[in-house]
């Protein structure tokens, strides 16, 4: 009987029935397609870090033998012992370790270096890589997070997928309560009731759960290879493989169809628990607990306001979902829009912008002295092009308090301008020195641009520290650092503070040479050549393991003519130094690459929001059909016309549509503001490059969808037969 019942019932009550399926589908595939997004993107994190760092987890060093190796092989829960033949010397050995259980990591490594007779200072932890599977120190107060926040927001957009389902059976069950309270005066039971609810959440549940899992593993797939379209060309990217493990649909599945479960037995149960008097007394109508007058809304339309305001506090907990979602979406969308154009301003300022004239190629040649690199002429012949090689070094500079400029003292003293990033000790300051150290002919180029005439042995001193009491970080103003009269510097070496050396300097000087470098606000530093650094390396040491060239063309400065230029060095350099390009342009274009990318993805992600709040005003616009026919039916015996049902509509569409718009734009601007305010840019830069198309499409996006939700349940209000609906229930 009752499943006869509720094949009846579903076939006779075809609006509320779709609104369920549909409900039921949407629910699927987007639980589908973020659980997919969210496993395919865990999964390239690990594979990324793996490729870049290692498929390590613990790792080992200290002087052991070889054969020792073997005991940690051994070692309880072990999977692999290998030794680092990169990272090894002839005294020290580099293991690297995995563990059969990874997250006893942190237990097991003291104790396999105990074991060894190895202090504990010699371990060392994958923390990227552990932090993926969510394994942490537990030792570390400020673990990372990152993985965690994702984990959070999949499961916060879950629960409004569920709330869209629980929604949808919630409107179309109360709207039976009469007919449920009349089975109950005849001798239907609590259980019976909630049987037959649940039998046909079922029946109406499983097929779309089922096309709707499916269809969102396929977008996971699209999306994948949209991501790797869209991220082409981008130096240093792996490409993003589709996976997709058995235990994801599984869980996946289970979820959607406890969510169905759930989401039809809590109003089942509240509606088995009535009392046939109080079933059967109930219309199935909005009920408002509380009057209270719209003042705004009835201001702006009149009566049709003010009723549009008191059946939208009706509906408050239903709509609650839409709500949230939408404003959740359009805040997210309007925020990483802002967000995105205030980092691209400021990248150009700090890094494209600034640089576009000090270089075009850079190579990074890696593991390289500058004076062990042997193709140093074939690089200057390259033709139509300026050059520079160079390598970086560490020192400290100690100056005492009468070598500083008077303008240095003015504001304050050295002190009163660097603060902790400089140190003092018996009157003479230990200054940050860092050296820059060129190639003979570079060097002799450079001096000869800022007026130098003997430049085979000395420094020449960047003499400028920035003022940051007259300026910010975004517009630096910079004044002299020392007095103009220091015919020599003491550099010492960081680490032994004993080893020290003066060199004579041959200029003081605010014009660095052209290089693409970003020099210590409060820093002294040196340019000296190679000459000169062979002179001294043996007392300063402390020289950075890289050498690079900086190349400029004199020509046309296309991608092309980079492109021929990056071809050439590329020629040079052969195979036997281990070395990175780079073309300015280039990167350019993967900067811009990378940062669509994330748009991409952020916006899928607010898109997916919005759609989730659109799939709610759907829901309860369609479902609330039934219950709001005697609604209207009492208006229209009022005097009510159809062209005031509808103004009645559009305002409660208005209101669901542009309550978001309202919280957002104000948090938005806000957000602009202090961004602004923080990054010391020029509004009017912001301004004339803002977002403002795609926000204003999102908003017409949103209000189309909600416009076109309660046109969908208008017209079917309004193609019944209202004065039937207040004579009897159909049964």
């Amino acid at each position: 009987m009752w499943k006869d019942y509720s094949i009846g019932f579903i076939k006779k009550n075809r609006a509320s029935s779709v609104s369920v399926l549909v409900a039921a589908f949407i629910s699927a595939l987007f639980l589908s397609l973020l659980c997919g997004l969210f496993y395919n993107f865990w999964n390239y994190e690990i594979e990324s870090v793996v490729l870049e760092e290692g498929n390590w987890q613990g790792r080992i060093s200290g002087a052991f033998e070889e054969d020792e190796v073997s005991e940690i092989e051994n070692f309880a829960n072990v999977k692999t012992a290998l030794i680092n033949e990169d990272l090894s010397d002839g005294q020290t050995l580099v293991v690297d370790i995995r563990f059969d259980d990874m997250r006893a990591v942190y237990q097991d490594m003291p104790l396999i270096a105990r074991q060894l007779g190895i202090p504990e200072t010699s371990v060392s932890y994958h923390e990227s890589l552990l932090s993926s599977y969510f394994i942490n120190d537990p030792q570390d107060s400020n673990p990372p997070l990152l993985m965690a926040f994702y984990l959070f927001v999949l499961l916060l957009v879950s629960v409004s997928l569920i709330l869209i389902i629980h929604n949808s059976f919630s409107v179309s069950m109360n709207a039976r309560v009469h007919q449920f309270g009349i089975f109950s005066s005849i001798g239907a039971t609590p259980r019976q009731i909630r049987t037959c609810l649940l039998q046909e959440a079922a029946m109406l549940c499983v097929i779309p759960v089922l096309i709707g899992s499916f269809v969102g593993i396929a977008l996971t797939f699209g999306a994948i290879q949209a991501v790797n379209i869209l991220a082409d060309g981008i130096v240093g990217r792996h490409e993003a493989a589709f996976a997709y493990h058995p235990l994801v649909f599984a869980v996946m599945i289970l979820t959607s169809f406890l969510t169905v479960l759930i989401s039809a037995w809590l109003p089942a149960r509240k509606l088995s628990k009535m009392t046939p008097l109080e079933a059967i007394k109930n219309t199935g109508e909005l009920q408002l607990k509380r009057r209270k007058k719209s003042r705004i809304l009835a201001h702006l339309f009149g009566t049709e306001g003010e009723l549009a305001g008191n059946a939208l506090k009706a509906q408050r907990k239903s709509l609650r979902t839409a709500t949230l979602s939408l404003t959740l979406s359009f805040l997210g969308f309007a925020l990483m829009l802002s967000f995105f154009t205030l980092s691209g301003i400021s990248t150009n300022h700090t890094y494209f912008e600034r640089y576009q004239d000090a270089w075009d190629v850079m190579a990074t040649l890696k593991d390289t002295e500058i004076g062990d690199f042997s193709h140093t002429d074939e690089i200057h012949a390259l033709a139509d092009t300026d050059s520079v090689i160079y390598q970086k070094a560490n020192a400290v500079c100690s100056i005492g308090a009468d070598a500083l400029s008077e303008e240095v003292k003015s504001l304050g003293g050295l002190d009163g301008i660097a603060g902790s990033e400089v140190s003092m000790a018996d009157g003479i300051y230990a200054i940050q020195a860092p050296i820059v150290i060129m190639d003979d002919s570079s060097f002799a180029a450079y001096c000869e641009q800022i007026g130098v005439s003997s430049p085979e042995n000395g420094s020449v001193v960047l003499n400028r520290i920035w003022d940051n009491r007259n300026s910010n970080f975004r517009y630096k103003e910079y004044v002299p650092f020392l007095s103009g009269n220091q015919d020599a510097v003491t550099l010492r070496n960081p680490e032994d503070a004993a080893a020290a050396v003066a060199i004579p300097v041959l200029s003081l000087t605010q014009e660095p040479p052209v290089l693409r470098e970003e020099y210590d606000n409060y820093a002294l530093v040196q340019f000296v050549s190679f000459s000169t650094w062979k002179q001294i390396q043996g007392t300063i040491g402390n020289a950075q393991p890289d050498t690079y060239i900086r190349i400029l063309s004199e020509k046309d400065r296309t991608l092309t003519e980079l492109s021929a230029i990056e071809n050439e060095l590329t020629n040079v350099l052969g195979h036997d130094i281990s070395f990175e390009v780079e073309n300015r342009i280039q990167e350019k274009i993967d900067n811009n690459a990378m940062l669509n990318g994330y748009k991409l993805i952020i916006g899928a992600l607010c898109v997916l929001l919005a759609l989730i709040g659109i799939a709610n005003v759907f829901s309860n616009t369609l479902g609330f059909v039934r219950q709001r026919k005697r609604e209207f039916a009492r208006y229209m015996s009022i005097g009510m016309t159809p062209e005031g049902m509808r103004k009645m509509f559009c305002v409660e569409a208005l209101v669901i549509a542009g309550r978001p718009v309202l919280i957002t734009l104000p948090v938005t601007a806000v957000f602009v503001w202090l961004m602004i305010r923080a990054s010391y840019l020029n509004p009017m830069e912001f301004w004339s490059a803002a977002p403002i198309v795609p926000v204003a499409l999102f908003i017409a996006v949103l209000f189309g969808f909600v416009g076109l939700a309660y046109y969908l349940g208008g017209r079917q209000i309004l193609k019944c037969d209202l004065v039937e609906v207040l004579q009897s229930d159909y049964m």
